[in-house]
């Protein structure tokens, strides 16, 4: 709030303007942490709780999985969008070895191959460790149960 006056149901004091703060005042008041008085910490402890979830109202949605899977496609436009703008912005013919072979690609096209191919041999690592610990905790089930 940038108009220095309070208005009840705010979540906090008033914050002075920064029209009428002195550099001085500006550095201060960014520097002191927010620290509650010990006369607001309860004497005596509250119930433990365990946590789990948290109670649903009813005027708060659900997650759901559908939800999920569309939030999850949202993102992969999103950054499908910035990939194409990207290559499409980097169409300088490059050449490109590998191997003894040679040929002319676009830089992007050049950059997502390879910036592709670097993810599928990390994906390839990452399968074969998930493999191993597999095969480990079968190995630790199976002499569990002799």
């Amino acid at each position: 709030m940038s108009t220095g006056q309070y208005t009840p149901g705010n979540e906090g004091p008033p914050e002075p303007s920064s029209k009428s703060m002195t550099p001085a005042d500006r550095t201060r008041t960014s520097a002191v942490p927010d620290v509650r008085p010990a006369s607001d910490s309860p004497a005596t402890p509250g119930p433990t709780t365990t946590p789990g979830p948290t109670p649903q109202t009813p005027d708060q949605p659900r997650v759901t999985r559908a939800g999920v899977v569309w939030a999850a496609v949202v993102a992969a436009l999103v950054i499908l969008i910035l990939l194409i703008i990207f290559i499409l912005q980097n169409q300088e013919q490059v050449v490109v070895r590998y191997l003894g072979l040679e040929g002319m690609v676009p830089l992007g096209m050049a950059l997502f191959i390879a910036s592709v191919t670097g993810g599928v041999l990390v994906a390839m690592a990452g399968g074969a460790r998930i493999l191993q610990l597999r095969r480990n905790a079968h190995r630790a089930r199976v002499q569990q149960r002799r």
